[in-house]
Protein backbone atom coordinates (compact mmCIF):
# COMPACT_ATOMS: atom_id res chain seq x y z
CA UNK A 1 0.00 0.00 0.00
CA UNK A 2 1.17 3.16 -1.06
CA UNK A 3 0.35 7.07 -0.01
CA UNK A 4 -0.86 9.41 -2.35
CA UNK A 5 -1.14 13.12 -2.12
CA UNK A 6 -3.62 14.49 -4.44
CA UNK A 7 -2.83 18.38 -4.11
CA UNK A 8 -5.79 19.91 -6.64
CA UNK A 9 -9.68 19.10 -6.65
CA UNK A 10 -10.42 16.23 -8.84
CA UNK A 11 -13.51 13.94 -9.34
CA UNK A 12 -14.53 11.72 -6.89
CA UNK A 13 -14.55 8.74 -9.32
CA UNK A 14 -10.74 8.86 -9.58
CA UNK A 15 -10.12 9.56 -5.57
CA UNK A 16 -12.09 6.63 -5.01
CA UNK A 17 -9.96 4.49 -7.51
CA UNK A 18 -6.78 4.92 -5.44
CA UNK A 19 -8.50 4.54 -2.05
CA UNK A 20 -9.43 1.15 -3.23
CA UNK A 21 -5.74 0.20 -2.86
CA UNK A 22 -3.93 3.12 -1.29
CA UNK A 23 -3.36 5.45 1.64
CA UNK A 24 -5.15 8.61 0.27
CA UNK A 25 -4.71 12.32 1.17
CA UNK A 26 -6.85 14.50 -0.50
CA UNK A 27 -5.70 18.44 0.25
CA UNK A 28 -7.11 20.35 -2.46
CA UNK A 29 -6.09 23.63 -1.18
CA UNK A 30 -3.17 22.69 -0.03
CA UNK A 31 -0.25 25.82 0.26
CA UNK A 32 2.94 25.22 -1.42
CA UNK A 33 5.04 25.47 1.46
CA UNK A 34 2.91 22.83 3.42
CA UNK A 35 3.20 20.38 -0.01
CA UNK A 36 6.50 20.95 0.32
CA UNK A 37 6.91 20.30 3.91
CA UNK A 38 4.79 17.08 3.20
CA UNK A 39 6.10 15.72 0.01
CA UNK A 40 8.72 13.47 1.44
CA UNK A 41 6.03 10.96 3.00
CA UNK A 42 3.90 10.36 -0.53
CA UNK A 43 5.00 8.14 -3.08
CA UNK A 44 2.49 9.61 -5.74
CA UNK A 45 1.42 13.18 -6.04
CA UNK A 46 -1.79 13.93 -8.53
CA UNK A 47 -2.05 17.82 -9.57
CA UNK A 48 -4.04 20.18 -11.86
CA UNK A 49 -3.22 23.30 -13.14
CA UNK A 50 -3.16 25.16 -9.86
CA UNK A 51 0.30 23.40 -8.05
CA UNK A 52 3.09 24.42 -9.39
CA UNK A 53 5.78 21.00 -9.34
CA UNK A 54 8.86 22.67 -9.30
CA UNK A 55 12.38 21.00 -9.56
CA UNK A 56 12.52 22.47 -5.95
CA UNK A 57 9.31 20.44 -4.86
CA UNK A 58 10.91 17.63 -6.49
CA UNK A 59 13.97 17.53 -4.92
CA UNK A 60 12.23 17.28 -1.99
CA UNK A 61 10.35 14.11 -2.68
CA UNK A 62 12.28 11.73 -1.57
CA UNK A 63 9.76 8.57 -1.83
CA UNK A 64 8.07 9.99 -5.22
CA UNK A 65 7.23 7.54 -7.80
CA UNK A 66 4.98 8.93 -9.96
CA UNK A 67 3.30 12.51 -10.85
CA UNK A 68 0.17 12.51 -12.62
CA UNK A 69 -1.60 15.60 -13.98
CA UNK A 70 -5.36 15.09 -14.14
CA UNK A 71 -5.50 16.68 -17.67
CA UNK A 72 -4.02 17.23 -20.34
CA UNK A 73 -1.10 19.58 -20.36
CA UNK A 74 1.80 19.27 -17.84
CA UNK A 75 3.65 22.88 -18.18
CA UNK A 76 3.15 23.28 -14.72
CA UNK A 77 5.22 20.49 -13.89
CA UNK A 78 8.90 20.43 -14.28
CA UNK A 79 9.32 17.24 -16.21
CA UNK A 80 13.26 17.56 -16.97
CA UNK A 81 13.38 17.45 -12.77
CA UNK A 82 11.52 14.28 -13.02
CA UNK A 83 13.04 12.17 -15.15
CA UNK A 84 16.32 13.16 -13.50
CA UNK A 85 14.81 11.56 -11.00
CA UNK A 86 13.66 8.87 -12.06
CA UNK A 87 10.03 10.14 -11.45
CA UNK A 88 7.22 9.04 -13.77
CA UNK A 89 4.81 11.73 -15.24
CA UNK A 90 1.57 10.90 -16.40
CA UNK A 91 -1.43 12.85 -17.77
CA UNK A 92 -4.99 12.12 -18.66
CA UNK A 93 -4.88 12.77 -22.47
CA UNK A 94 -8.10 11.64 -23.96
CA UNK A 95 -10.02 12.80 -21.61
CA UNK A 96 -10.89 16.05 -22.65
CA UNK A 97 -10.82 16.01 -26.03
CA UNK A 98 -14.47 16.27 -26.93
CA UNK A 99 -14.62 18.90 -24.23
CA UNK A 100 -12.32 21.42 -25.68
CA UNK A 101 -13.84 20.46 -29.46
CA UNK A 102 -17.12 21.98 -28.43
CA UNK A 103 -16.23 24.61 -26.04
CA UNK A 104 -14.11 25.75 -30.10
CA UNK A 105 -16.97 25.54 -31.78
CA UNK A 106 -18.94 27.14 -29.10
CA UNK A 107 -16.70 30.17 -29.55
CA UNK A 108 -16.82 30.03 -33.27
CA UNK A 109 -20.74 30.42 -33.45
CA UNK A 110 -20.47 33.04 -30.47
CA UNK A 111 -18.03 34.68 -32.68
CA UNK A 112 -19.63 34.84 -35.69
CA UNK A 113 -23.21 35.75 -33.84
CA UNK A 114 -22.15 38.37 -31.32
CA UNK A 115 -23.94 35.89 -28.50
CA UNK A 116 -22.08 37.72 -25.79
CA UNK A 117 -21.98 41.37 -26.90
CA UNK A 118 -26.12 40.87 -27.21
CA UNK A 119 -26.76 39.10 -24.44
CA UNK A 120 -24.97 41.93 -22.48
CA UNK A 121 -27.20 44.61 -24.30
CA UNK A 122 -30.19 42.85 -23.77
CA UNK A 123 -29.22 43.06 -20.20
CA UNK A 124 -28.82 46.76 -20.56
CA UNK A 125 -32.20 47.08 -21.75
CA UNK A 126 -31.43 47.65 -24.95
CA UNK A 127 -32.84 46.23 -28.63
CA UNK A 128 -30.08 46.50 -31.05
CA UNK A 129 -31.16 44.26 -34.11
CA UNK A 130 -29.10 46.20 -36.45
CA UNK A 131 -25.62 46.04 -34.07
CA UNK A 132 -25.01 42.65 -34.68
CA UNK A 133 -25.39 41.49 -37.58
CA UNK A 134 -23.43 38.28 -38.31
CA UNK A 135 -22.24 35.66 -40.36
CA UNK A 136 -23.44 32.37 -41.38
CA UNK A 137 -20.58 29.53 -40.86
CA UNK A 138 -21.93 27.53 -44.00
CA UNK A 139 -19.51 27.79 -46.52
CA UNK A 140 -16.77 29.29 -44.33
CA UNK A 141 -13.08 27.93 -44.30
CA UNK A 142 -11.67 26.79 -41.21
CA UNK A 143 -8.20 26.56 -40.57
CA UNK A 144 -7.20 24.28 -37.95
CA UNK A 145 -3.68 24.62 -36.75
CA UNK A 146 -2.73 21.22 -35.04
CA UNK A 147 -4.64 18.44 -36.29
CA UNK A 148 -4.21 16.04 -32.88
CA UNK A 149 -6.87 14.82 -30.85
CA UNK A 150 -8.90 18.12 -30.57
CA UNK A 151 -7.88 19.49 -34.08
CA UNK A 152 -9.28 16.03 -35.40
CA UNK A 153 -12.08 16.02 -33.12
CA UNK A 154 -13.42 20.01 -34.33
CA UNK A 155 -12.61 19.20 -38.24
CA UNK A 156 -15.81 16.58 -38.82
CA UNK A 157 -18.40 18.55 -36.26
CA UNK A 158 -17.15 21.97 -38.95
CA UNK A 159 -18.04 19.72 -41.66
CA UNK A 160 -21.18 19.00 -40.75
CA UNK A 161 -21.98 22.43 -40.50
CA UNK A 162 -21.13 22.99 -43.91
CA UNK A 163 -17.55 24.52 -43.55
CA UNK A 164 -14.81 23.40 -45.42
CA UNK A 165 -11.58 22.57 -43.45
CA UNK A 166 -7.96 22.51 -43.70
CA UNK A 167 -5.19 21.65 -41.87
CA UNK A 168 -1.62 22.76 -41.11
CA UNK A 169 0.41 20.04 -38.98
CA UNK A 170 3.81 19.02 -40.07
CA UNK A 171 3.54 16.19 -37.98
CA UNK A 172 0.90 13.98 -40.25
CA UNK A 173 0.05 13.06 -43.32
CA UNK A 174 -2.26 13.96 -45.69
CA UNK A 175 -3.95 10.94 -45.64
CA UNK A 176 -4.95 11.10 -41.85
CA UNK A 177 -5.96 14.69 -42.44
CA UNK A 178 -8.27 13.26 -45.18
CA UNK A 179 -9.61 10.65 -42.48
CA UNK A 180 -10.93 13.86 -40.58
CA UNK A 181 -12.44 15.65 -43.75
CA UNK A 182 -9.70 17.89 -43.48
CA UNK A 183 -7.61 19.18 -46.50
CA UNK A 184 -3.63 19.22 -45.53
CA UNK A 185 -1.62 22.39 -46.51
CA UNK A 186 2.28 22.33 -46.83
CA UNK A 187 2.64 26.13 -44.67
CA UNK A 188 0.82 28.31 -42.42
CA UNK A 189 1.02 30.66 -44.55
CA UNK A 190 -1.42 29.43 -47.55
CA UNK A 191 -3.78 28.17 -45.00
CA UNK A 192 -3.85 31.63 -43.23
CA UNK A 193 -4.46 33.20 -46.89
CA UNK A 194 -7.35 31.13 -47.06
CA UNK A 195 -8.95 30.94 -43.95
CA UNK A 196 -12.27 32.82 -42.53
CA UNK A 197 -11.93 31.00 -39.17
CA UNK A 198 -8.60 29.91 -37.85
CA UNK A 199 -8.40 27.68 -34.38
CA UNK A 200 -5.16 26.70 -32.75
CA UNK A 201 -4.72 23.41 -31.49
CA UNK A 202 -1.16 23.66 -30.99
CA UNK A 203 0.77 22.63 -27.46
CA UNK A 204 2.90 24.74 -26.05
CA UNK A 205 6.06 24.07 -26.41
CA UNK A 206 9.83 25.86 -27.58
CA UNK A 207 8.92 25.64 -31.29
CA UNK A 208 5.34 26.87 -30.65
CA UNK A 209 5.99 29.42 -28.41
CA UNK A 210 4.76 33.06 -30.12
CA UNK A 211 3.60 30.54 -33.41
CA UNK A 212 1.16 33.77 -34.07
CA UNK A 213 2.82 36.77 -34.29
CA UNK A 214 2.90 39.77 -36.57
CA UNK A 215 3.72 38.19 -39.25
CA UNK A 216 1.23 35.34 -39.19
CA UNK A 217 -2.12 37.73 -38.38
CA UNK A 218 -0.47 40.03 -41.61
CA UNK A 219 -1.08 36.86 -43.94
CA UNK A 220 -4.90 36.26 -42.29
CA UNK A 221 -7.80 37.16 -44.91
CA UNK A 222 -9.09 40.70 -43.79
CA UNK A 223 -12.15 39.86 -41.49
CA UNK A 224 -10.98 36.62 -40.46
CA UNK A 225 -11.71 35.04 -36.64
CA UNK A 226 -9.09 33.72 -33.94
CA UNK A 227 -10.36 30.87 -32.00
CA UNK A 228 -7.47 30.02 -29.31
CA UNK A 229 -8.19 27.11 -26.70
CA UNK A 230 -4.98 25.45 -26.77
CA UNK A 231 -2.44 26.93 -24.31
CA UNK A 232 -1.16 30.56 -23.29
CA UNK A 233 1.88 31.39 -25.20
CA UNK A 234 1.68 30.27 -28.48
CA UNK A 235 -0.19 33.45 -29.87
CA UNK A 236 1.75 36.54 -29.25
CA UNK A 237 -1.28 38.93 -27.14
CA UNK A 238 0.42 42.20 -28.14
CA UNK A 239 0.74 41.20 -31.83
CA UNK A 240 -2.84 39.94 -31.61
CA UNK A 241 -3.75 43.59 -29.94
CA UNK A 242 -1.80 45.19 -32.53
CA UNK A 243 -3.96 43.15 -35.50
CA UNK A 244 -7.35 44.11 -33.75
CA UNK A 245 -6.67 47.33 -33.39
CA UNK A 246 -5.82 48.25 -36.65
CA UNK A 247 -8.66 45.95 -38.23
CA UNK A 248 -7.15 43.51 -39.30
CA UNK A 249 -8.85 40.87 -37.55
CA UNK A 250 -12.83 40.58 -37.55
CA UNK A 251 -12.42 39.20 -33.92
CA UNK A 252 -10.97 36.52 -32.04
CA UNK A 253 -12.15 34.41 -29.22
CA UNK A 254 -9.91 33.42 -26.24
CA UNK A 255 -10.27 30.72 -23.88
CA UNK A 256 -6.09 30.99 -22.61
CA UNK A 257 -3.61 33.61 -21.84
CA UNK A 258 0.10 33.74 -21.28
CA UNK A 259 -1.06 34.33 -17.55
CA UNK A 260 -3.87 33.11 -16.16
CA UNK A 261 -5.69 35.39 -14.73
CA UNK A 262 -4.80 37.26 -17.02
CA UNK A 263 -5.24 40.58 -14.75
CA UNK A 264 -5.52 43.98 -16.49
CA UNK A 265 -4.89 42.34 -20.15
CA UNK A 266 -6.29 44.86 -22.51
CA UNK A 267 -8.03 41.49 -24.58
CA UNK A 268 -10.05 40.77 -22.10
CA UNK A 269 -11.59 44.26 -22.52
CA UNK A 270 -11.51 44.68 -26.08
CA UNK A 271 -14.91 45.16 -27.99
CA UNK A 272 -14.29 42.69 -30.84
CA UNK A 273 -12.97 39.74 -28.03
CA UNK A 274 -15.21 37.11 -26.69
CA UNK A 275 -13.00 35.71 -23.72
CA UNK A 276 -13.84 32.64 -21.43
CA UNK A 277 -11.89 31.53 -18.18
CA UNK A 278 -9.66 28.60 -19.87
CA UNK A 279 -13.13 26.46 -19.87
CA UNK A 280 -12.41 23.87 -22.53
CA UNK A 281 -12.09 21.33 -20.26
CA UNK A 282 -14.68 22.51 -17.46
CA UNK A 283 -17.44 20.05 -18.35
CA UNK A 284 -18.69 17.40 -15.47
CA UNK A 285 -17.70 14.85 -18.22
CA UNK A 286 -14.27 15.91 -18.75
CA UNK A 287 -13.35 16.23 -14.96
CA UNK A 288 -14.66 13.04 -14.20
CA UNK A 289 -12.61 11.42 -17.00
CA UNK A 290 -9.21 13.19 -16.73
CA UNK A 291 -9.79 12.27 -13.01
CA UNK A 292 -10.10 8.03 -13.41
CA UNK A 293 -7.43 8.31 -16.55
CA UNK A 294 -4.86 9.53 -14.12
CA UNK A 295 -6.08 6.97 -11.52
CA UNK A 296 -6.00 4.49 -13.69
CA UNK A 297 -2.45 5.20 -14.87
CA UNK A 298 -1.47 5.53 -10.98
CA UNK A 299 -2.19 2.37 -10.00
CA UNK A 300 -0.90 0.31 -12.90
CA UNK A 301 2.54 2.09 -12.42
CA UNK A 302 2.70 1.74 -8.39
CA UNK A 303 1.36 -2.14 -9.10
CA UNK A 304 4.51 -2.26 -11.30
CA UNK A 305 6.51 -1.35 -8.58
CA UNK A 306 5.35 -3.07 -6.31
CA UNK A 307 6.12 -6.69 -8.34
CA UNK A 308 9.25 -5.51 -9.79
CA UNK A 309 12.47 -6.51 -8.38
CA UNK A 310 14.15 -4.00 -11.29
CA UNK A 311 12.81 -0.37 -9.99
CA UNK A 312 15.07 2.01 -10.97
CA UNK A 313 17.49 3.41 -7.86
CA UNK A 314 15.88 6.80 -7.86
CA UNK A 315 12.61 5.09 -7.13
CA UNK A 316 13.42 2.31 -5.20
CA UNK A 317 10.85 2.97 -2.42
CA UNK A 318 8.22 1.76 -4.14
Amino acid sequence: MYSILIADPIAAEGVQILERAHRVRFDPTITADALRDAISNYDALIVRSRTQVTAALIDAAERLCVIGRAGVGVDNIDVEAAQRRGIHVVNAPYSVTISVAEHTLGLMIALARFIPQADVSMRRGEWAKNKFMGIELQGKTLGIVGLGRIGSTVAPRAIAMGMRVLAYDPYITRARALNFGAALLDSLEELLAQSDFVSIHAPLMPTTRGLFGDYEFERMKPNARLIFCARGGVVDERALLRALDEGKLAGAALDVFETEPPGQNPLVQHPRVIVTPHLGAMTQEAQTKAAVEVAEQISRILKTFAHSVHAPAAVVAC
